[in-house]
């Protein structure tokens, strides 16, 4: 099968020609999927496309008129396909629905820690050699409580680390895990419940039309003064404009964000040498309480095998028996 795979980059093109085979030719390109690049998958059998990439309609009617059959997903999320046009179209659509859990939550423990010990602030004096104290008291994390909201498998193995720090916690989900009950205390509650009640909360679930801006002024309002918001899951789920107001008042006591709703055409780029645009992210770069990296919570080596393997068996899959294990359409 011949596969285009578009938005590679240096640090996950090596775990694809470590597991290629003889059955496939890959051809990779540096380029974003878009409606302006689609026809670099003329000719076509299939794609592999990036969390950043565009698989829209427009873009899948120019796929589908070049030949492609399939997309695999390089991510869980698929919030930037358009599958009910796919499946309109007989293009068959796969994702990784797992690959490294333990990714995805240790950078998220990594960003609670970061916040609430002033890591960043206190890095940057020591590098002035100003070893001053003052404004870098932090809290035991021992007793707090932790909102997770989103209890799949990023959410449970968020709440197995936090556990061992001797937080209580609480779950918002629709679907409640039993073990997470029984072996860690998590107590399920309302997302008003959990928003009331919690220090930290952490976002850990899928963008959808049921999820797009969950966190919003309203639900701000209800939230501890000071509480600290992590958000490791999909831009989209938070209303920035809201998180900047609530930054400003004081309720928002710290921010974590991996992920950032208008980030395609800025993440993953290096926009150091020309005019930065995207005047909501450069207001959030100037809180000394808010910590940003850029979509990389996923970047561990065992990630990166993980999503690599289940992408190439899903393109194995296809061409063997003409479907996949991981088909979402």
């Amino acid at each position: 099968m011949k596969i285009a795979i578009f938005s590679i980059y240096s640090f996950d093109r090596p775990f694809f020609e470590n597991n290629k085979n003889s059955n496939h030719e890959l051809v990779y390109f540096e380029q974003q999927l878009s409606r302006e690049t689609a026809y670099l998958a003329k000719d076509f059998d299939a794609i592999a496309i990036f969390s950043s990439d565009t698989a829209n309609e427009e873009v899948l009617k120019l796929l589908h008129s070049y030949g492609v059959k399939y997309i695999a997903l390089r991510s869980v999320g698929y919030d930037h396909v358009d599958v009910q046009k796919a499946t309109e179209l007989k293009i068959k659509v796969a994702n990784v629905p797992e690959y490294s859990p333990f990714a995805i939550a240790e950078h998220t423990v990594a960003m609670i820690l970061a916040l609430n010990r002033k890591l960043i602030i206190a890095d940057d004096r020591v590098k002035r050699h100003d070893f001053s104290l003052g404004g870098l008291t932090g809290f035991d994390l021992n007793g707090k409580t932790v909102g997770i909201i989103g209890t799949g498998k990023i959410g449970s193995v968020l709440a197995k680390i936090l556990h061992g720090f001797g937080c209580k916690m609480l779950g918002y989900d629709k679907i409640e895990n039993s073990s997470l009950k029984t072996n860690y205390g998590l107590h399920y509650t309302s997302l008003d419940a959990l928003c009331q009640q919690s220090d930290i909360i952490s976002l850990n679930l899928p963008l959808n039309k049921d999820t797009k801006y969950l966190i919003d002024e309203q639900q701000i309002s209800s939230m501890k003064n000071g509480v600290m918001l992590i958000n490791t899951a999909r831009g989209g789920i938070v209303n920035t404009q809201s998180v900047i107001k609530g930054l400003k008042t004081g309720k928002i006591g710290s921010f974590g964000m991996d992920v950032y709703e208008n980030e395609k055409g800025t993440f993953f780029y290096d926009l150091s040498q020309i005019i930065f645009k995207d005047d909501l992210l450069a207001l959030l770069t100037t809180f000394s309480n808010v910590l940003i990296t850029a979509h990389q919570a996923f970047l561990t080596n065992e990630a990166l095998e993980g999503i690599t393997k289940t992408t190439m068996n899903n393109i194995d899959q296809w061409q063997k028996e003409g479907k996949s294990i991981n088909d979402i359409n």
